[in-house]
């Protein structure tokens, strides 16, 4: 990088935000007036910062690459006025490239207007040839420059990136602009979903759409969000999953079907929750959740393949990404940490609620006779099995009061055919082999209306009638399966928040600004 020296006038970004617009809107008045105008509709760009990069790996200090010139275009980060030569960074998606304006180099009215009105925060178009510095970085020998965007509001001080959490979410065009790292975990995000469509596309699944507004949202323990349909007068909900109607497409002839979609949940907002969310929900007839199992693995060690890591820092552990995952079977893991059998605390499709708060006061699990039976289960089981739970682990074989969607195990009268896959701590993945049977679905939907009424559970599933009806026509043997997309990238990427793998999360209505309009 060439020495650093004087940025051009500007107003101070410690003046009011006031000031600074006012002068801006000034220069973008004396640009018109001149007969340029700062917003052209296009420009022709032909390659990008990377591209830029790459042309140079093989030039030598002071080097010109021969035979091309390239059409580059950004936002300006730094500029830095040396008198009759001007360095300045752009920046692209691909990256970020050193520009040069010479006096000598250039017609005297592209120098001119790098020199007295484009400023750190403006977009950019130039075009020239690359070559090498005497501190060998690649630059770009600008022969023409057209301003394309004019910057009004002041960029974030220095470059530094932002310090300050709640405009990172809020503003997160200056935080994609000024901070180090966040596009490319938004790109690796992106690297991920379109990695999760081919290794299920490669299997033969067909990707589909269900709807997100419904008359009551079922496939899922959630309380949904309510809205209006004006021209229908009649209440609606956000769904809480697709299960419902993706299992409708394998009941109607579909064997292998998925979608990635978004899925709406009102509940609370913390690192590893927000509202609405993504989710990957696939069904595969004729195979049960060891087929869900494979699906899991070989989904996540693609995704990780495609990132090129093997394994990744999350949540203060080494978590290996290589397959096989860990299994174990919660039945045994469970008498083994809580001293009795799971069955104890189960009595068929209920709990046995004196044995599961007694169990509950014995593991230090807070609840009492007005605890939902389905969350005195989640807290024992964050207290005594989540932290012996190591790396990737698939935990197999859950209650069916907690389940309803699932068969229960051969033999069994209280244990489903389900896992779940954690890793550090936060579930990433639910898996079921799927309940066909529609005289016993019904039950297991009753037991839930059962459990939102006497036990207060707003959180429990619903009779939902139009499914079991659908059920009644014949399902296939099925296996199913959702993966939390944003968990996934989370690990996938080492991020420890949500928030910091949604480009725009779920927040608290901001405080009234006092910075004009």
């Amino acid at each position: 990088m060439e020495p650093a020296s004087k940025t051009p006038a500007q107003p101070s970004r410690q003046a009011p935000l006031a000031d600074i617009l006012a002068a801006k809107k000034a220069k973008v008045a004396e640009l018109r007036g001149r007969g340029l105008d700062p917003y052209p509709p296009r420009w022709a760009k032909t390659a990008a910062c990377a591209e830029v990069l790459e042309a140079g790996k093989s030039l030598s200090a002071g080097e010109h690459a021969a035979g091309r010139e390239f059409a580059c275009a950004g936002r300006i980060l730094q500029i830095r006025d040396m008198g009759k030569s001007i360095f300045a960074h752009i920046q692209d998606q691909s990256g970020r490239c050193q520009i040069y304006f010479g006096k000598n180099t250039m017609p005297e009215a592209d120098f001119a207007l790098v020199k007295k009105d484009i400023h750190a925060g403006d977009f950019v178009g130039v075009t020239g040839p690359a070559f090498k510095t005497k501190t060998g970085e690649t630059t770009i020998e600008a022969k023409t420059v057209v301003l394309l965007s004019k910057a009004l509001r002041p960029m974030p001080e220095k470059w530094h990136g932002l310090k300050d959490v709640e405009t990172r979410y809020r503003r997160r065009h200056l935080d994609l602009i000024a901070s180090d790292g966040v596009r490319e975990a938004f790109l690796k995000r992106s690297l991920i979903i379109s990695t999760v469509r081919k290794v299920l596309d490669s299997r033969g699944f067909v990707e589909v759409e269900t709807p997100i507004l419904l008359g009551q949202a079922g496939g899922a323990s959630a309380r949904p969000f309510a809205t209006r349909h004006n021209a229908l007068q009649a209440d609606m909900v956000l769904r809480i999953a697709t299960e419902l109607y993706l299992k409708r497409l394998i009941i109607g002839g579909f064997d292998k079907v998925y979608e990635i979609g978004r899925i709406f949940r009102n509940e609370g907002i913390d690192t590893r929750h927000n509202p609405e969310f993504t989710m990957l929900e696939a069904y595969q007839a004729y195979t049960d959740y060891d087929g869900m199992a494979d699906l899991f693995e070989s989904v996540t060690a693609a995704c990780a393949e495609t990132l090129g890591v093997s394994s990744v820092e999350w949540n203060g552990k080494t978590i290996s990404l290589k397959p096989p995952f860990n299994r174990v079977r919660l039945p045994e893991l469970w008498k083994e940490v809580c001293g009795e059998p799971m069955e104890a605390i189960l009595d068929g499709l209920r709990f046995n609620r004196s044995a599961l708060l007694k169990l509950a006061d014995k593991a230090g699990a807070p609840a009492d006779e007005r605890t939902p039976g389905a969350k005195v289960f989640e807290r024992i089981f964050d207290a005594k099995i989540m932290p012996r739970l190591d790396g990737i682990t698939l935990v197999f074989d859950h209650p069916a009061a907690i389940t309803p969607l699932a068969k229960l195990k051969p033999g069994s009268r209280s244990v489903v055919e389900r896992f779940e896959a954690f890793a550090g701590g936060q579930e990433l993945a639910n898996a079921y082999t799927e309940l066909n049977d529609p005289l016993d679905q019904r039950e297991r939907l009753a037991e839930q209306a059962r459990q939102r009424s006497e036990e207060n559970d707003a959180e429990a599933d619903i009779l939902d009638e139009d499914f079991v009806e659908a059920l009644e026509c014949g399902m296939p043997p099925t296996g199913g399966i959702g993966i939390g997309i944003d968990r996934l990238v989370m690990l996938l990427t080492g991020q420890a928040s949500i928030r910091d793998v949604i480009l725009f999360p779920t927040l608290k209505k901001e405080a009234p600004s006092e910075s004009p309009a």
